[in-house]
C-alpha cells in the first residue's frame, strides 16, 4: 500500500500526526500488507520547523524498518541553489519565497546555515518515483505528457501546466494508462483534487502551510478506491 503525503512546509507537528494516523489506518485495514510511505517534496519553508521536518525525514530514511521515497520539491532546489556557487540572487529568491522561515529553524538549533549533512541529502533526492507495476508516477508537480518519463527536471519540480491538469489529453505517449500522483499546487478548498474518469491525477497538497490540511493519498493495490487522510 502507498502512501503518498503532499506538501508540508515546515509543518513538522502535524506531519507526526498524519505519520501516526497513517500507521494506525493500516495495521486496521491492511496489516498484511507492506506499506510504503511516499513524501511528494517541499518539506521547507514557509512553516514553523523546516529543519525538523528534514532531521526526521533523514532519520525515516535511515530507518530499514521503514520503507519510505523522498522526492524533491521546488522548494528544496531554491535552497539547494541558494548555497550553490555564485548564489546570491538565488539565495534572495529562496529567501523571499520562504527560505527566511528555514533560516531560521536551523540558527535556532546553533546552525548559521543548514548543515552540509542536510544539504547533501537534499540534493540526493529524485525528482520523480515510478511504480512501474502498478503505473503510477510519483512528482513533486506533475509530468510532460509529451516526454514522459524522461521529463526535463524543471517540469517536474514546476510545472502547473494545462496539458499536465487535464487527464484527457494526456494519451499521446508513454503516458497512456498511468496516474500521477503530485503536489506543488495548493488546492482552494484545501481539499485533494482528483481529475479525470476514472482519476487519473491526484493532487495532495491541500495547503498545510497556509491553514489547510496535510494530507495523504492511501493507494492500496487490487482495484481498491483511492481513500484520503487528512490533519
Amino acid at each position: 500500500v502507498f502512501y503518498a503525503i503532499g506538501d508540508v512546509h515546515g509543518e513538522i507537528a502535524r506531519l507526526k500526526e498524519l505519520h501516526a494516523a497513517i500507521l494506525d489506518f493500516h495495521r486496521a485495514t491492511h496489516a498484511d500488507l507492506p506499506m510504503k510511505l511516499i513524501h511528494l517534496g517541499d518539506y521547507i519553508d514557509r512553516g514553523p520547523d523546516s529543519a525538523g521536518v528534514i532531521e526526521l525525514l533523514m532519520e525515516l530514511d535511515a530507518d530499514d524498518s521503514v520503507d519510505t521515497v523522498n522526492l524533491r520539491g521546488n522548494h528544496e532546489q531554491m535552497m539547494l541553489d541558494a548555497y550553490s556557487e555564485g548564489a546570491r540572487d538565488y539565495r534572495l529568491h529562496w529567501l523571499t519565497n520562504g527560505g527566511d522561515a528555514t533560516l531560521e529553524s536551523y540558527i535556532r538549533r546553533g546552525h548559521e546555515d543548514p548543515p552540509k549533512a542536510h544539504l547533501d541529502w537534499v540534493r540526493a533526492l529524485p525528482a520523480l518515483h515510478l511504480e512501474e507495476d502498478r503505473r503510477i508516477a510519483f512528482v513533486h508537480a506533475g509530468v510532460d505528457p509529451k516526454t514522459f518519463p524522461d521529463c526535463d527536471e524543471q517540469v517536474l519540480l514546476w510545472t502547473r501546466s494545462n496539458r499536465f491538469f487535464d487527464p484527457g489529453r494526456w494519451d499521446i505517449g508513454k503516458l497512456e494508462g498511468w496516474q500521477v500522483v503530485h503536489g506543488h499546487t495548493p488546492t482552494r478548498d484545501s481539499r485533494p483534487q482528483t481529475a479525470g474518469q476514472p482519476p487519473r491525477r491526484f493532487n495532495l497538497d491541500t495547503g498545510a502551510v497556509y491553514g489547510g490540511q496535510l494530507t495523504a493519498g492511501i493507494f492500496a493495490p487490487g482495484g481498491e478506491a483511492v481513500r484520503f487522510l487528512s490533519v
